[in-house]
């Protein structure tokens, strides 16, 4: 094979590209990633780690607030806002030169552009281009698509990138806000409006769904809206949002203030220093040659089949330029299952109804597979088990006692159909549930599993026997 052919190249050097890449080495595929800019996508550079970094200084900054139950005094705490931005942002460079090193473990061809697809006989060939000019030709036998997303806006939410906001300028924001709107009560939303309200800031979640977190069980999304008002954050749910603009406060002034018309069960205009538009993603589909190859979207995605084919033989596309759910551990799962496929392995399809998803905010919420109410409409006739983290003597003793476990067993063979947690540790806590569901656990398997006590793992033996009348400690 000639130094310029390629068993497999990979568009887009983010977590479900390179997760490609390596399972593509490690079959013995001569493998290439095409990136343009840092390795690591959005997930390593401007969202799951370095946004967890500044959650993480967000929960210290509330636990300070509330040392006092533990019996320690704090006085004249301060922050240094840019200190805690610049510390995320090391994580994430740290981050990304550990996925470099991945690239040469795996001996794996790193190529620094973007790529542009055409057909050539039974191969694609891939243009390089480096700003206008052709730096490079490749050709591949396979090709796969993970060119990821971006934020998506509507009319009237335009992000300037200044004063209206999209994630990734929120994410390297070095001034503390003195208040902030944010449009979109999901997981990011929910996630910038913990953090700014731990540095002071006044902050207004507005959500034109009638819940908070509208993906989640609506138990967990009640708790964790009655916790985010006693931290004094406003959600406005039902309500819709009509236009963002940015206004001077005064005439002849430079500073600008940034007001969001809302219209629902809330008719107001909300005045901020600036605003956050949190509201879904669209693909990274342009540019990249599929137009011209007759690559199928649909909804502003690539359409894919089960093993991650699109209609053009040798393309595939995975992660969230297919659509969603947009999560950066579903975009590795397609990776590594459309590599194995491509060399030929026999693998299970990626199993959604196993997809653990979190929300980093605190409490978190971390939930798998159906709610309560999904389960009833799809006929099962289910039993439903609950355990508090009040009851739980851990939760206690390191005062985080909101929120629940909560899951949900088909009534006639026991099996674990969905699995909802908020509180402390839930993103942590899921990955149990996720394995039992995955194995088709039954309530009795959960149950009978001796739990390390005290541990908050505990509360799901706890719910699990509550469903059946079995619980000992509620």
């Amino acid at each position: 094979m000639a130094k310029n052919e390629f068993d497999v190249v990979v568009l887009g050097g983010g977590v479900g590209g390179y997760s490609a890449a390596i399972r593509a080495s490690q079959l013995g595929l001569k493998t290439a990633l095409i990136e343009t800019a840092r390795l690591g996508g959005i997930c390593l550079n401007w969202g799951c780690i370095p946004s967890k970094a500044l959650l993480k200084a967000a929960e210290i900054m509330h636990l300070m607030k509330k040392s006092k139950e533990f019996g320690i005094s704090t006085t004249g705490v301060d922050f240094d806002f840019a200190a805690v931005v610049k510390r995320s942002r090391d994580i994430a460079d740290k981050s990304e030169k550990g996925v470099q090193y991945l690239m040469k473990k795996n001996k794996i061809n790193l190529i620094s552009g973007y790529g542009k697809l055409k057909k050539s006989a039974n191969e694609t060939l891939i243009e390089v281009f480096n700003g206008d000019k052709i730096t490079e030709e490749i050709t591949a036998k396979h090709t796969i698509v993970a060119t990821g997303s971006r934020a998506r806006s509507f009319p009237g939410m335009n992000v300037d990138g200044k004063k209206v906001l999209s994630f990734m300028e929120g994410i390297i924001l070095d001034k503390a806000p003195e208040s902030v709107t944010i449009i979109g009560a999901g997981a990011i939303g929910m996630e910038f409006a913990y953090f700014w309200n731990a540095f002071g800031a006044k902050v207004t979640v507005v959500e034109m769904l009638e819940q908070p977190l509208p993906l989640e069980d609506k138990e967990m999304s009640d708790v964790v809206g009655r916790e985010y008002r006693k931290m004094g954050i406003n959600i406005m749910t039902s309500t819709k949002v009509e236009n963002i603009t940015v206004e001077k406060t005064a005439p002849n002034s430079k500073t600008e203030k940034v007001i969001t018309k809302v219209s629902g069960k809330n008719n107001a205009e909300i005045e901020s220093d600036i605003a956050l538009v949190a509201v879904g993603f669209a693909g990274n589909v342009e540019g990249f040659g599929l137009e011209e190859l007759g690559v199928q979207l649909e909804k502003g995605f690539i359409k894919v089949d089960s093993d991650y084919k699109t209609n053009v033989k040798g393309i595939y596309a995975i992660g969230d330029v297919n659509g969603p759910p947009w999560l950066a551990h579903v975009a590795a799962a397609e990776g590594i299952n459309c590599a194995e496929k491509i060399a030929g392995h026999s693998v299970p399809d990626v199993d959604y109804n196993c997809i653990p998803a979190v929300t980093f905010c605190q409490p978190q919420v971390a939930s798998v597979g159906m709610t309560e109410k999904k389960a009833k409409e799809l006929g099962y006739d289910v039993k439903v088990g609950k355990f508090p983290f009040s009851a739980s003597g851990k939760a206690r003793a390191v005062g985080e006692t909101a929120g629940l476990v909560k899951l949900i067993f088909d009534a006639k063979y026991g099996e674990l159909l969905g699995a909802h947690i908020c509180g402390n540790e839930a993103s942590e806590l899921i990955a149990e549930i996720t394995l039992g569901k995955s194995l088709e656990a039954t309530y009795e398997q959960i149950v009978r599993t001796v739990h390390a006590h005290p541990t908050l793992a505990e509360a799901i033996m706890e719910a699990a026997a509550d469903a059946y009348g079995e619980a000992i400690n509620i």
